[in-house]
């Protein structure tokens, strides 16, 4: 069964942090969360996980409501679960309480064979003059790429 191409990414996430280590993890989500996300309407903007009892979890997420939901429907911004491996989140609970570290939502996709998959990442907050760093390498690759063409 092919499904649509979901890719949905936290641009933010990257001009605000310095990513360090990546992690896949999966998704508890209800019905109609699934098949919203299956249409590509949901965000990470403003998005964040924490640990809590030896569980990661994602606030803040959105996912639009399904529009054919009825009373079953879910809720657009509540916590949901994530899955990992117990030495994953170990990993990621030791960096995570580290000062100046954070974890952060980078990618949500759905996997071949039809998961819902969210790549979170641990993030160092990127000071001021880091970020005019990135605009100008930003900006560096587009000028050589346009040169390049001619």
């Amino acid at each position: 069964m092919k499904f649509k191409e979901v890719n949905i990414k936290n641009r933010r996430a990257t001009f605000d942090y310095a990513i360090g280590d990546t992690y896949t993890a999966g998704l508890v989500l209800t019905g109609t969360e699934i098949k919203s996300i299956r249409q590509g309407k949901a965000s990470l903007a403003d998005t964040f996980c924490y640990v809590a009892n030896n569980e990661v979890w994602v606030k803040n997420m959105y996912i639009a409501e399904y529009f054919y939901g009825t009373y079953n429907n879910h809720t657009e911004r509540r916590d949901r679960k994530l899955l990992l491996n117990k030495k994953e989140i170990q990993k990621i609970q030791k960096s995570g309480a580290e000062a100046g570290f954070t974890i952060v939502p980078l990618r949500l996709f759905i996997s071949e064979r039809g998961f819902a998959k969210l790549v979170i990442g641990i993030g160092r907050g990127k000071k001021e003059y880091d970020k005019r760093q990135t605009i100008k390498e930003r900006e560096d690759k587009r000028y050589l790429a346009r040169v390049m063409q001619k």
